[in-house]
């Protein structure tokens, strides 16, 4: 089977679906902070929560109109995990009725908490959803797996399971290794995928410069969260800090340093051309357009739909190619009537095969920066990616856009968006 006609396959049998006045109302999110910086201390549950009260702070919403929550996390960060959607909900200030949701499909599960709350719109089980993506890449555990009934001489093994997490044991490769796969797939060479990241990193440094983030982004500062009968909860920045504003991975970065690096797998993807290990959170509201017309709101974009689709594990990167085509196709557009595309950079030839593939205009895409430059914390990114293609739809009065990610394990999710 040819490479195009494997992708065919994964389009045919995506699970795609539209939505008939669904809408992403309002959303906002914490400042990523590099691996072991200023959030090293906060589990991946008081980021949601901290994600989650400056959304309603900053919308005027108030937390008591939602009536679910959809979390969205990958790796437990804390021994109180099993709790992270219910605490988000409880401590954000929504009603202590409201059911809670966890869900997750690796990289792609920050778009799964929107598309999941959108579903459960559709279904009539709720009006207005929080949808939070949250992720602390630095508190990943050290752990085992075999020591329950006890310790065998010789055979005491912890691994760190942020660094055992990224390989595939199906294929028997890293996530960086699918990189190169596709890199040799599509003749991508270190100067394109270091030119690219250098782009990134400018993007997304002009954006923070010019202020484009400063609606989108909310500092982190040392708080407690109190709740009527219960233990408080609370963040305590790392380092002394106080305050915490701004995307801790976006700095100018040259194209001259990043050919200074050592390949990272064998072949063209370093540290600098890949995607920042960060910690961070986002959130949005999702809503049944009735409810957003009787509140006279203005919301950021129409969800039009999303697709979920499959390919070959060994080059997972590919996967946005589908997942968008599936969803444009499901929605009645094309992909050339898409304006803002948002596709995670998990991958500088990552990203670039996907680029290639679907044969996107690069002023189109990622033009605030992308995740080499702000970072991905995995349960986050579908969260930030959606809310910021919102934005910058709205800034260039463009109809359709697009947010996606590619997903170990091989799958692609993506999320067409309406500005109206």
């Amino acid at each position: 089977m040819t490479t195009s006609n494997a992708y065919a396959a994964s389009e045919a049998a995506a699970l795609s679906t539209t939505y008939d006045d669904i809408w992403l109302v309002a959303g906002q999110r914490t400042p990523f902070a590099d691996y072991n910086g200023p959030l090293r201390d906060a589990s991946a549950t008081d980021l949601g929560i901290c994600a989650a009260r400056a959304l309603f702070a900053k919308s005027g919403i108030p937390a008591s109109e939602v009536n679910a929550i959809i979390a969205g996390n990958m790796a437990q960060s804390s021994f109180d995990a099993y709790f992270l959607p219910r605490h988000i909900g409880l401590y954000s200030g929504v009603n202590p009725l409201a059911p809670a949701l966890l869900v997750q499909r690796l990289c792609c599960t920050g778009f799964e908490t929107i598309l999941t709350a959108a579903d459960q719109i559709s279904l009539g089980k709720a009006s207005v959803v929080l949808a939070v993506g949250t992720e602390s890449m630095s508190r990943n555990p050290v752990a085992a797996y075999t020591h329950r009934a006890g310790f065998r001489m010789g055979q005491v093994e912890f691994k760190d399971f942020l660094w055992e997490a990224t390989k595939d044991t199906a294929p028997g490769i890293g996530m960086g290794d699918t990189a190169e796969n596709l890199a040799r797939r599509y003749g991508i060479g270190r100067e394109e995928v270091d030119r690219f990241a250098e782009q990134s990193f400018a993007r997304a440094a002009a954006a923070w410069d010019g202020g484009y983030y400063h609606d989108e982004v909310s500092a982190v500062t040392n708080q407690t969260w109190e709740l009527d009968g219960y233990k408080p909860r609370g963040i305590k920045l790392a380092d002394r800090l106080t305050s915490f504003e701004r995307d801790g991975h976006v700095r100018p970065t040259s194209f001259e340093t990043l050919q200074k690096l050592k390949a990272a797998f064998g072949g063209v993807q370093t540290g600098g051309n890949s995607s920042a290990i960060v910690d961070g959170a986002a959130a949005v509201i999702v809503a049944r357009g009735d409810w957003v017309r009787a509140h006279g709101l203005k919301p950021l974009a129409r969800i039009v739909g999303g697709a979920a689709v499959a390919v070959p594990p060994e080059i997972m990167g590919i996967g946005p190619a589908p997942a968008i085509r599936a969803a444009a196709a499901r929605a009645g557009i094309s992909v050339s009537d898409i304006g803002r595309v948002e596709i995670n950079e998990a991958f500088g030839a990552q990203y670039l095969a996907c680029e290639r593939e679907l044969g996107l205009d690069r002023d189109k895409s990622n033009v605030h920066g992308g995740a080499i430059a702000i970072g991905h914390p995995l349960g986050a990114s579908g969260v930030r990616l959606t809310l910021t293609a919102a934005r910058a739809l709205k800034e260039a009065g463009l109809q359709y856009g697009v947010s996606s990610a590619c997903a170990g394990g091989g799958q692609g999710v993506a999320v067409i968006i309406e500005n109206v």
